[in-house]
């Protein structure tokens, strides 16, 4: 069946969900249209809401059942600087939504033609009706004794999943103490993936740190953390150089190559590209100074212990892949990322 037409009338006109993911979409779509700016792509909006590309794909998607939360709503209209007038359209469209998708859960389906029976339970056969001589209506035996037994075995059950949770949570804490706090495996295991970062995306803190290095390795970028023309075209240069795949995007392949120890004594640049990931891990608490000073490498131990790695200060390889992966949407986005239009290099 067409889920579009599940979601209301004739092309899903009288759906509240349709018609809000229509409107999100439109203000996605004419982002930066009128401006000259550049629009986002999903990925790095996801990243700004704070939610997964494919949840986002669904809030915008007309013909997926998923209608975005208010919350979602707010941050999309602030994001894309969509017209002022159509926040609140697009609250009360939410807020429709929801309803319609409260009544889509309750609602129960029934045999066509039939009505359900009078105390029936909602997509649930009605239970046997006992006859005078004890025996259920379609042979099955009724006995007083049933209920006791299927409350004796719900406790039995419940007691077992008790027991096999609780050795599960025990072996968790276990491997929590050996390699670091909960959720911080150690960079070299398999939740930790070097991210990929191309061209026409606004990286944040990630393109900033991409940029420093590339700055560090001779390149004359800007460091605005949109991966414009000029910062492809140095990745191309640079792993045509170190005899990688030169497609100018950077990614597992590329950033081994790339990164470099950082410690004290290092080049301006590789130390700026430290900080700017440890400020937006620590939302804010680490300068950008370009000198890697005490406080810096304080910063770093403490990055590194929370996180599962040894805590030595210096940052290598591993601490690089932990420190990019890490990284949250902006506390307070620079006025580049609010626009989404580059601006020119920072400067020196």
């Amino acid at each position: 069946m067409d889920r579009t037409h599940e979601r209301g009338g004739p092309d899903g006109e009288s759906s509240a969900g349709v018609r809000l993911a229509l409107l999100l979409r439109r203000w996605w779509e004419e982002t930066g249209s009128s401006s000259g700016g550049t629009r986002p792509t999903q990925q790095a909006l996801a990243a700004r809401l704070g939610v997964d590309q494919t949840t986002l794909s669904r809030y915008l998607n007309p013909k997926h059942l998923s209608a975005a939360p208010l919350r979602v709503v707010d941050a999309l209209h602030t994001q894309l600087r969509a017209p002022a007038a159509e926040l609140e359209q697009a609250r009360a469209l939410c807020r429709a939504a929801q309803r319609e998708n409260g009544r889509r859960r309750t609602a129960a389906p029934t045999d066509a033609g039939e009505s359900p029976a009078a105390g029936a339970v909602p997509g649930k056969a009605p239970a046997p009706t006992p006859g005078k001589d004890g025996t259920a209506v379609g042979g099955r035996p009724h006995s007083r004794w049933l209920p006791p037994v299927l409350i004796a075995a719900a406790m039995v059950l419940a007691f077992t999943a008790g027991v096999v949770v609780h050795r599960r949570l025990s072996a968790q804490d276990h491997v929590t103490m050996a390699n670091g706090p909960a959720g911080a495996a150690p960079a070299s295991q398999g939740p930790y993936t070097w991210p990929l970062l191309r061209v026409g995306e606004d990286c944040f803190a990630r393109g900033r740190a991409l940029q420093y290095l590339l700055r560090a390795r001779g390149y004359r970028v800007p460091t605005d953390g949109f991966f414009g023309e000029d910062t492809r075209k140095a990745a191309i240069t640079f792993q045509r150089r170190e005899e990688l795949p030169a497609d100018g995007k950077v990614g597992g392949l590329t950033w081994p190559h790339l990164v470099m120890d950082v410690k004290r004594g290092s080049g301006t640049y590789e130390v700026r590209a430290v900080q700017e990931l440890l400020t937006n891990v620590n939302q804010g608490d680490t300068p950008v100074s370009g000198r890697f000073d005490t406080e810096t490498a304080e910063q770093v131990k403490r990055f590194q212990h929370e996180h599962g790695l040894r805590a030595t200060g210096r940052v290598e390889k591993n601490t690089w892949l932990a420190l990019l992966v890490r990284q949250l949407p902006p506390a307070h986005a620079p006025d580049y990322q609010r626009t989404m239009v580059p601006l020119p290099s920072a400067s020196e």
